[in-house]
């Protein structure tokens, strides 16, 4: 947890004002929480502080590319990421993270880490299902993709249809009609 104390931003001797932080996140952040189902990474994190006199308002925006695994050939690519989040940051008596927008921490504080929000919005800008965009528009080749073609079911024929239909069962059809 070492490298997670770069993310720690000291908010007790900032001015009143804009404040900006920049971090390069790779594979070693993911490491640090344990996550393991990015190949590769390469993600700009920027965050913005807003101090004020009562409270702090951060800003995450994120940004940037993650290599995954398809869920459908198991073939590594790389998905294009971006997202935002608003966090407001109140003094109180005791430290309170039920809200996930706001966050009262106790007066004594300096400090604040945010390496955990920055994960969180990484993970949470990946998509839940992610398919190849060489799947979607028919490039890629892949042996699994042929085995899924192969195993597809096939359409059937509707004239086939008609003939192995039984015919006893025209005559109870009959029956529903003779009323």
């Amino acid at each position: 947890m070492k490298k997670l104390k770069d993310f720690t931003i000291q908010f007790v001797g900032l001015s009143t004002g804009i404040h900006l932080f920049d971090y390069r996140i790779d594979k070693t952040f993911f490491e640090e929480f344990e996550y393991n189902e990015l190949n590769d990474i390469d993600v700009l994190a920027s965050v913005k502080l807003v101090k004020k006199e009562t409270l702090l308002e951060f800003n995450f925006k994120v940004s940037g590319n993650v290599n995954v695994n398809c869920d459908l050939t198991n073939e590594p690519y790389a998905e294009s990421i971006n997202g935002d989040f608003d966090l407001v940051v109140k003094f109180g008596e005791d430290y309170n993270d039920e809200n996930e927008e706001i966050l009262i921490i106790p007066h004594g504080e300096y400090e604040i880490n945010v390496a955990q929000y920055i994960y969180e919005l990484i993970v949470l800008s990946i998509p839940s299902k992610r398919i190849h965009p060489g799947v979607k528009d028919g490039t890629l080749q892949s042996d699994i993709l042929e085995r899924l073609e192969e195993l597809s079911p096939k359409e059937k024929d509707n004239t086939t249809n008609k003939e192995t239909i039984d015919p006893r069962w025209d005559t109870l059809k009959k029956l529903l009609t003779d009323k």
